[in-house]
């Protein structure tokens, strides 16, 4: 499976390594002619206003919902889930309006309050280790909208078909399980096209 990460902002070195770790190719994605060529997508975190920005510059947004639309995973963490949510708390507008939830940036607070924690994520046998910075939070989510984990009663990973989106940094440590987890759904929605 080959995985694009959307190389706008954020940590892109990182994500490939979890993804060629957990079994995957990564890419980076500098072009939106790439997304014809990937098999799923990372928007990683960053700072969401600036990736909503060079998102519209590059001609990203409507490239990437028809990636979606086309039943392509795309796989958004920390910034990203918010670029990919439906509706934002506060003044942002929505970017690609992809996931139907509702999310809070910087819910956890600044800088200062990133920290790191062992989380149950649902379909991850074991507790995974997450790294929140800046972490933005669900706080709403459509009947769609699968929760797969939360943490102090807020929802910081949920999925919606062949979208994924945390509120934390997967990429930030050793555990590449909710990568491996993105590349099955990268693999199942290949066989569906193939079947």
């Amino acid at each position: 499976m080959i995985i694009g990460v959307l190389a706008l902002q954020g940590a892109v070195a990182e994500h490939i390594r979890s993804i060629e770790l957990a079994g995957g190719q990564g890419v980076a994605i500098k072009r939106a002619e790439q997304l014809a060529e990937i098999d799923g997508l990372i928007i990683p975190g960053g700072e969401s206003t600036t990736i909503g920005k060079l998102m519209r510059k590059y001609d990203f947004i409507r490239a990437i919902q028809s990636f979606a639309q086309a039943g392509k995973p795309v796989f958004g963490t920390c910034a990203g889930l918010i670029v990919l949510a439906d509706k934002l708390e506060g003044a942002e507008e929505p970017h690609l309006r992809l996931m139907d939830m509702t999310v809070a940036r910087n819910a956890f607070g600044r800088q200062r309050e990133s920290f790191e924690t062992d989380l149950d994520v649902r379909g991850i046998d074991t507790p995974l280790r997450a790294v929140f910075i800046r972490a933005p939070l669900i706080k709403e989510v459509g009947a769609d909208v699968e929760v797969l984990s939360s943490y102090q009663g807020e929802i910081v990973t949920a999925r919606q078909g062949n979208l994924l989106a945390s509120s934390y940094h997967p990429e930030l440590t050793d555990d590449y399980r909710l990568h491996s987890y993105f590349i099955d759904m990268a693999r199942q929605a290949a066989g569906d096209k193939r079947g």
